[in-house]
């Protein structure tokens, strides 16, 4: 069974990656730089040290080559950022209908770097620091415009579309202008709306998932048309009860009475905690929650919104070794749209409780993106290639990610070589990244790259299998 698994699921890997790369072709100047761009892509997966651009033609064997043409890929006008990741995110489409929301995902993240002369760079807080004691990094910001796939058995993946620099207005001058990762994210979610409408998806929703960096009045006021936010919020976020109809002389007033704040509802003495059953992750949770409003936030007195307050949980979980499990109340607000003269949720809650889980999978493809794949280890200095290197390596790892969705789906990848565990629920990229090379290599097995002759292998041999052996199992299962 394992067998015919692999023979049926693994060719159509590559040739599902192969025919995303030709949809891109278009964003290549020439077909020159184009084949380059290919013969990048897999010499991603074949790097097992640093991402470097040296690293990765020393991968393609292409050493004795001169290395120019491939450094000015990215110091070159070669390729356009937003023309490469607009073919992407058509090609995402397929997976998503017209009729269902096009759900996104903002999160920034920092880029580390040691250069203070480099574009874009500037000191930020560390997150490697302890929360007792806040440090710095040279880094570069940036902010991660993710697709979330529709949810199967309570799975989605992170996918990012655009990788669009955030860079302080102190930072090293580049060639992007300075950005908050609030401004940033506007960007994006104008972008998106605009794709979705070149692509004949006028009447198509988008929802967008944010945590609570992006709480932000001039965000909430540029928001675009049939874009709905759903941000985490402060436990004392001043809202407001909408004013009530106007009658008389003078100026309708803009707010209603104060309402308390988010976290006062959690101690309100309210009964009617509705409960929902949540599919997370392959698992059924309970959810207890209240919606309230609508209401409006200080300085926004034209855009009502919805708070949804999700109590805490603290729940026993595990069946050999039972433990609870702790988790903290959290806040959201949600844009309420206009049918008639009253304000509703723009999706069912159950739709917007399941969505709230997934933003997760931005910072599950954060952590893979600079540890699988190296983004931001390219050695590129030049205000062009400081950027667009980055933002190629995040191509790079989506389309990647893509495929495997595209052949696999979320939940049906292939078995893992361990006899002794079956895999998870949902493929692993450490599955994903095994799956590619296996294909690039033909050889669908470790063992048969080398079979032992007698009985003292173990002296004459043994530094011949580790040879044989070493590329097909330095890759952790």
């Amino acid at each position: 069974m394992k067998d015919s698994i692999k023979e049926t699921k693994i060719p159509a890997l590559l040739a599902t990656l192969m025919a995303l790369l030709e949809a891109h072709r278009a964003a290549f100047k020439q077909a020159r730089p184009y084949w380059r761009a290919v013969g990048l892509v897999l010499a991603e997966l074949f790097s097992f040290g640093r991402h470097t651009i040296a690293q990765v033609i020393l991968s393609l064997g292409q050493t004795e080559g001169d290395w120019s043409g491939w450094y000015r890929l990215f110091s070159r006008e070669r390729f356009e950022e937003e023309q490469l990741n607009g073919i992407l995110l058509r090609e995402t489409l397929e997976a998503v209908a017209a009729t269902e929301p096009y759900v996104v995902g903002l999160d920034g993240t920092q880029i580390s770097r040691s250069s203070l002369k480099m574009p874009g760079t500037s000191w930020l807080k560390s997150p490697r620091s302890p929360a007792f004691r806040p440090g710095i990094e040279r880094a570069q910001r940036f902010l991660t415009g993710a697709w979330l796939p529709p949810l199967e058995n309570g799975y989605s993946r992170a996918i990012p579309l655009r990788f669009i620099p955030a860079f302080p207005p102190k930072a090293v001058a580049s060639q992007e202008p300075a950005r908050r990762e609030w401004e940033a994210g506007l960007v994006y979610l104008n972008w998106v709306r605009l794709q979705l409408d070149q692509a004949g998806r006028k009447e198509q929703k988008v929802l967008a998932l944010a945590d609570g960096a992006f709480d932000v009045l001039e965000l909430w006021r540029g928001l675009p048309e049939r874009v709905t936010l759903l941000t985490r919020t402060a436990r004392n976020r001043c809202l407001y009860w909408l004013p009530q109809p106007h009658s008389g002389p003078g100026r309708p007033a803009s707010y209603g009475d104060k309402a308390p704040h988010p976290a006062h509802w959690l101690h309100a003495g309210l009964r009617n905690w509705p409960k929902q059953q949540v599919l997370v992750r392959g698992k059924w949770i309970q959810m207890r929650y209240q919606l309230l409003g609508p209401f409006v936030r200080d300085g926004l007195p034209e855009r009502p919104l919805f708070l949804l307050v999700v109590k805490g949980m603290h729940r026993l979980v595990g069946k050999k070794k039972p433990h609870y499990k702790h988790r903290e109340p959290s806040f959201y607000l949600i844009s309420a749209v206009q049918e008639g003269d009253a304000w509703q949720l723009p999706y069912p809650i159950e739709t917007i409780l399941a969505w709230l889980w997934q933003r997760w999978e931005l910072e599950v493809a954060h952590r893979e993106m600079k540890s699988g794949l190296g983004v931001g280890e390219k050695q590129c200095w030049n205000s062009r290639s400081a950027v667009v290197s980055v933002q190629w390596s995040v191509w790079v790892y989506a389309i990647l990610v893509l495929a495997g969705y595209r052949t696999w789906g979320l939940c049906g990848g292939p078995p893992t070589p361990a006899p002794w565990w079956p895999g998870a629920k949902r493929w692993s990229f450490n599955t994903l990244w095994r799956s590619y090379r296996t294909v690039l290599w033909g050889t669908p097995e470790f063992r048969p790259l080398w079979l032992g002759t007698g009985d003292n292998w173990w002296k004459k041999e043994t530094w011949l299998a580790g040879l044989a052996n070493s590329v097909a199992t330095s890759v952790r299962i």
